[in-house]
């Protein structure tokens, strides 16, 4: 079964000092958007790439555990960052994941192969395929 999920933004001004809001619909949370944000200082206000980013990091972590399910491993943890480029006038200039996950008995090479395989399958990574370049830095943890 199809799922949906909704998002709204509310913008008042010009781009440089107007200001809004997006509010994430279908969990009721709502986040201040402004310029400065996606160029300068947050200052509590958050960006299109920084929810760009908590998408990528949420889908990326999900596919991976996933992916390790379906060859018979049990993920203890999966912690990943995104980090989304913004260059004013360009756009979105690429993303960096890094991964680090502890799977016990998960050799080095099949989790290097299932982090990548995570990175091209994870539905977020589908959606960005206009990004020139998605990058991943994946470290397994031992201990």
């Amino acid at each position: 079964m199809a799922t949906m999920r909704t998002a709204e933004a509310h913008w008042e001004g010009n781009l440089i000092k107007g200001k809004g809001s997006v509010t994430l619909e279908s969990s009721g949370t709502t986040y201040d958007v402004n310029w400065p944000a996606r160029t300068e200082r947050p200052d509590a206000a958050t960006s299109p790439e920084e929810l760009i980013a908590a998408a990528h990091a949420s889908c990326y972590s999900m596919a991976f555990t996933h992916g390790m399910a379906e060859q018979g491993y049990t993920v203890d943890t999966v912690d990943t960052k995104a980090y989304v480029t913004f260059q004013p006038g360009e756009g979105i200039t690429g993303i960096t994941l890094a991964v680090k996950a502890r799977v016990p008995g998960l050799p080095e090479e099949v989790f290097h192969a299932a982090a990548e395989e995570a990175k091209q399958n994870c539905p977020v990574s589908q959606a960005l395929t206009g990004i020139k370049v998605i990058t991943l830095e994946a470290k397994l943890l031992t201990h």
